[in-house]
């Protein structure tokens, strides 16, 4: 496909306008959106799944992969753009930063390694949705009625409390210390 067709597609498909910067940020563009619904889909079905093995850790690994597309693709369009997309490569730097700590968090575990996974793993999901509004919050119904530093400060503070919730509810009748974890 044509990489001028591709950008008619995203513009038809999602109802943004995409930027004419190229067939490079087309298909740096295609790539962005397609790793940034696998990774905000994967990362749901992460975070509500049962935190054992099976659905959670498999879920995790596809949102691990999808936001490291999203982080690769982003540096390609701000590489083209930088003066439009300087403050969106900083927020994928963000997410990919943030998911790598959740991780780390994961794999190497200390005492207390569950409340520091769920805030680099939730707080790289609040940075995936910072993004993608305040790029596209001004073209969305509804969202585009607000101010644009909304688009900034809604995620956190509907996501903040969210991990707050359930770190608690992991965390309840568990000494943070225990060998448990």
């Amino acid at each position: 496909m044509r990489p001028e067709l591709l950008t008619g597609h995203l513009d038809a498909l999602l109802g943004l306008p995409p930027p004419d910067a190229g067939p490079v940020f087309a298909v740096a563009l295609a790539g962005h959106v397609a790793a940034g619904l696998t990774a905000i889909v994967s990362g749901a079905l992460a975070a509500t799944a049962a935190k054992r093995p099976g659905r959670h850790p498999r879920a995790g690994r596809v949102y691990l992969w999808a936001l490291a597309g999203v982080a690769a693709t982003a540096t390609v369009l701000a590489a083209i753009r930088w003066h439009h997309d300087a403050h969106l490569f900083a927020i994928a730097m963000t997410a990919a930063g943030l998911g790598g700590y959740g991780f780390r968090a994961r794999r190497h575990p200390t005492p207390g390694w569950p409340v520091r996974h769920a805030v680099g793993m939730g707080g790289s999901y609040i940075a995936l949705f910072t993004g993608f509004y305040v790029d596209n919050g001004p073209f969305l119904p509804l969202w585009n009625r607000l101010p644009h530093l909304a688009y900034w400060l809604l995620p956190t503070l509907v996501g903040a409390p969210l991990i707050r919730l359930g770190i608690r509810r992991f965390t309840r009748g568990r000494h943070p210390a225990s060998p448990a974890e």
